[in-house]
């Protein structure tokens, strides 16, 4: 019953409207449900960004997914995966290994490093400025500039 909340509540957050102007391109912002995730999946592709909680009715699960739906582009940019847990009692292996307590938020960097823990929710642009100063990143960005 609780893996059922889980996918709804991603489910019903995947249908959120994406908060911007028309002009800008509608991207998605990349969910995986917890129980089929794992971060050896991500290493040196994607960053991690791991939403825990007790419920998916959680204020704060709510509140930070939201927050991540209103800027998907800046995190799709940035290589950033979201990976929702809110189902306790399943034990999935993100659990085991990062041993959330409630609500949490993990942000892991593409080389699997735990880079930031959070017990309340962030905007997306505390978010990215957060990256953006990781090595990974700052690597990214010389690339893209055409510096390196």
């Amino acid at each position: 019953m609780k893996r059922l909340q889980t996918l709804a509540a991603i489910a019903l957050f995947s249908l959120l409207p994406v908060v911007g102007s028309a002009a800008e391109d509608p991207t998605e912002l990349p969910l995986v449900a917890a129980d089929v995730a794992d971060l050896k999946q991500f290493l040196w592709t994607k960053r991690p960004i791991v939403v825990f909680a007790d419920s998916a009715a959680d204020p704060r699960f709510i509140e930070q997914m939201t927050f991540l739906e209103a800027d998907a582009a800046a995190l799709v940019a940035r290589d950033v995966v979201v990976i929702a847990d809110t189902d306790p009692a399943a034990k999935s292996g993100l659990r085991a290994e990062l041993r959330p307590r409630g609500f949490g938020l993990v942000l892991i960097d593409k080389d699997g490093e735990v880079k930031l823990r959070k017990p309340a929710p962030w905007s997306v642009r505390e978010i990215t400025r957060s990256i953006d100063k990781w090595p990974t990143r700052q690597q990214e960005i010389r690339v893209e500039l055409g510096k390196e």
